[in-house]
């Protein structure tokens, strides 16, 4: 792998219709850390994500995952790489419990490859994860089905399907966003466990103060372009960045 990063994006566009939602962005994610993108709603955030993951095609540039092109891939064969990701609007197998959730991934190509098909008891495997993210063993809410499940718990299921394809880099789409504050001081340390243990996170979010405490660097995007890059509170004192915001967001991070 070169020194440019894990993932590439070089010069990426993506037009609906006549609306460009990504224009020419380019960025690296490297290795371990945890990349924070940020901007205003419809600045290409979401979409940015997509292309990376498969699940739209651009209309030009491309994505490299250690040094191999990955460029409109299929989401899954993408996915079985080792890159994962979250979801807005989250996308559980509402009729199967929380636990079996998890029983999809852990039967994925990837996970019979890097395990050498030794897993051994997946039921057991699941648990474990879902207990590690903030699921109660013993309150039998792993057992629960998806649809009866509260948004905080939705949020982590989306995070532990994610963990169970033993991924190198998970892409995190908004996972604050709804979630009390209570709720989000139990996510951040298994986000911070998660690059302890070598994963590379990147992360699209709204709730500014919380991210900032996470990340190592940030990408602004305005218009479906990259505005600005480099530490949190150097790229927030940027005018240009400011005033993207409207100075909503901003000023509540500074205090």
């Amino acid at each position: 792998m070169g020194d440019e990063g894990l993932l590439q994006v070089r010069d990426i566009s993506k037009s609906f219709g006549g609306v460009k939602a990504v224009k020419d962005v380019s960025l690296s994610l490297i290795k371990g850390e945890i990349l924070g993108i940020i901007g205003p709603n419809g600045s290409g955030k979401t979409t940015l994500v997509n292309l990376i993951t498969g699940f739209v095609k651009p209309d030009a540039g491309e994505v490299l995952f250690k040094d191999r092109k990955i460029t409109g891939l299929q989401a899954h064969k993408i996915a079985n790489l080792g890159i994962t990701r979250t979801f807005q609007i989250m996308r559980p197998y509402h009729s199967l419990s929380a636990f079996k959730n998890l029983i999809v991934p852990l039967n994925s190509p990837r996970v019979r490859r890097t395990t050498g098909g030794r897993l051994g008891d997946r039921d057991a495997v699941a648990m474990d994860i879902l207990e590690e993210i903030g699921f109660e063993r013993d309150a039998y809410v792993p057992y629960k089905t998806a649809s009866s499940l509260p948004l905080g718990y939705l949020k982590r299921l989306e995070l532990a399907r994610c963990i169970a394809m033993r991924p190198e880099i998970i892409i995190c789409d908004e996972i604050f966003s709804g979630l009390s504050m209570a709720e989000i001081a139990t996510m951040v340390p298994v986000l911070e466990k998660l690059e302890m243990e070598g994963i590379t996170i990147m992360m699209i979010e709204h709730r500014l103060r919380e991210l900032f405490r996470l990340v190592n660097r940030v990408i602004v995007m305005n218009f479906g372009e990259v505005l600005a890059e480099g530490i949190p509170r150097e790229v927030m004192e940027r005018q240009d960045v400011r005033e993207a915001y409207l100075g909503t967001e901003v000023d509540s991070v500074r205090d």
